[in-house]
């Protein structure tokens, strides 16, 4: 039996997408990084206390979300996707014209051993077919004392409908197989491989969309509406975000 395939063909064609569509599945991402792009500069800064001579790299940063505002923040990124055409819009949008964008293959990073303080990986995992064996790249590009972060969707019933069903349903433009539950990732299972690659998770936190923040006139449009916010949750069911050191 033929494996379902993740669609990733799609952020080729995104465009000017990233940071406009509102009838899209891109408007969660943009939403959601309201919540996370805080949450991932917290951790840093509680981790290090000096970011000015940090390296960080964003893998599969797409449109530049994440990378971006690291940049705004006082980082040196590094930012990695395959999508050309993303790594341009993302490049647009660097108001401190600093990232680096580089077309790179996760599976095979063009940096030596050890050159990196953080590596972020956010909405990336669930789109590879071998994340063990991207997570032991990642490892072998962290510095000692490095940190991994990351966010990705946890594989059980509840995710495929909400995750990928009701967006499905709810949001116009998805398209098929934007994500694939065979390739959802369980909380235990990602301890595992970050375990196997010599790296510690220290936390996980869950994210949800706010459903009172969804105007009812909304809920059947097919946009996402612009009031949409997401908040951090206990619980791992549907999204997660965490981070793991890698060990001295």
């Amino acid at each position: 039996m033929t494996k379902e395939k993740v669609n990733n063909t799609i952020y080729d064609h995104y465009g000017v997408k990233w940071y406009t569509a509102y009838d899209d599945p891109v408007a969660l991402l943009r939403a959601e990084s309201k919540v996370k792009i805080p949450w991932v500069i917290k951790k840093i800064k509680k981790h290090y206390c000096n970011i000015s001579t940090l390296q960080v790299l964003d893998v599969g940063c797409g449109g530049g979300f994440l990378s971006n505002a690291l940049a705004k923040h006082g980082f040196n990124v590094t930012a990695v996707d395959l999508s050309a055409e993303s790594l341009r819009v993302a490049a647009e949008h660097d108001e401190t014209k600093s990232v680096k964008y580089l077309t790179a293959d996760a599976y095979s990073l063009p940096f030596a051993e050890a050159t990196f303080d953080v590596i972020t990986a956010m909405d990336f995992l669930e789109h590879i077919e071998n994340p063990q064996e991207i997570i032991k790249e990642f490892s072998r590009k962290l510095k000692p004392g490095g940190l991994f972060i990351f966010h990705t969707f946890n594989r059980n019933f509840i995710a495929a409908l909400v995750i990928i069903k009701a967006v499905e349903i709810l949001v116009k433009n998805t398209p098929k197989n934007l994500h694939v539950l065979r390739l959802f990732i369980k909380p235990e299972e990602l301890k595992q491989y970050c375990n196997q690659c010599n790296l510690t998770v220290l936390e996980m936190t869950g994210i949800k969309p706010v459903f009172s923040s969804i105007p009812l006139k909304n809920i059947f449009s097919g946009v996402v509406p612009k009031e949409l916010c997401f908040e951090l949750t206990p619980s791992l069911k549907l999204s997660y975000m965490g981070y793991a050191e890698k060990k001295v």
